[in-house]
């Protein structure tokens, strides 16, 4: 006999005993942090504590290196991530796996890694030393490098996954309407995946801006040029407890932000 709806949404309904003990338990231990900090916040003084020159500076200086490091990883990762979706070569597992490193290599080893390519004795940073004066380490652009080669990965992982999902049944017909390659990418595919861009661009800023491993490793912590949020979360600890928990919550609020905005992409409804 057929399965009718009513008969579905008791079996939806049911829900194991053995099951709802531990679910209940991961979800305290997931919110209970999240909750500590909106208890221990310091609501009275808190719009104080918001205009405050170091918050603010942090504050500014975090959101232009997420942009900046978004826009590299955008002008780099989406052509890389159509590379991956599109085109056949020799060894593009491996190439894959490459790229994916960086979602699971501690970050501090990431500083180090950038450290021995883009530092003054580095593999080029020495050659950009020498012959063009240029300096990376401990300076903003050191931020945007060290945020840009952790959160690429995302952008590349999310592009992918929409290029293979896209009909390519579009770009066939261009091709054969006469689109060059060229052509065919800006006019067809780009369109056909720019939510696909959009998510994982926001993914990308998202992670960026909560950057800290490879940062404060090849970037250093100096208020005004490379203290972003993360690491003034890191020193106010050290001094100033409730000035730690305003910078934690202004990066909790950006985070549950970018979760709702991208729930019907990366989240199944019910």
């Amino acid at each position: 006999m057929p399965i009718t709806d009513s008969a579905r949404a008791a079996r939806r309904q049911r829900i194991p005993a053995g099951l709802l003990l531990p679910a209940g338990l991961g979800l305290l231990f997931l919110t209970f942090p999240l909750a500590g900090l909106l208890v221990r916040a310091p609501w009275a003084t808190l719009p104080q504590r918001l205009t405050e020159p170091g918050v603010l500076t942090a504050l500014r200086l975090s959101l232009q290196c997420a942009t900046l490091a978004t826009a590299v990883c955008v002008l780099f990762g989406v052509p890389l991530a159509w590379l991956l979706a599109r085109v056949e070569f020799p060894g593009r597992r491996l190439v894959r796996a490459l790229v994916t490193v960086p979602l699971v290599l501690p970050p501090v080893v990431g500083g180090v890694a950038l450290l021995l390519v883009f530092g003054r004795r580095g593999l080029l940073g020495g050659w950009l030393d020498t012959t063009f004066g240029i300096t990376l380490p401990f300076t903003t652009t050191g931020v945007v490098i060290a945020e840009a080669f952790v959160a690429m990965p995302f952008l590349i992982i999310a592009v992918e996954g929409a290029l293979r999902g896209a009909d390519s049944r579009y770009e066939e017909a261009a091709a054969t309407l006469g689109a060059g390659r060229w052509t065919t990418f800006t006019h067809v595919t780009l369109p056909l995946v720019a939510p696909g861009i959009a998510a994982g661009a926001v993914l990308c800023w998202a992670r960026a801006l909560g950057e800290f491993g490879a940062t404060i490793t090849f970037a250093g912590n100096y208020p005004g040029t490379t203290q972003t949020m993360p690491l003034a979360v890191y020193l106010a600890l050290e001094t100033d407890l409730d000035a730690a928990i305003v910078l934690s919550l202004i990066l909790l609020a950006v985070s549950v932000a970018i979760l709702a905005g991208l729930r019907d992409r990366w989240i199944t409804s019910p």
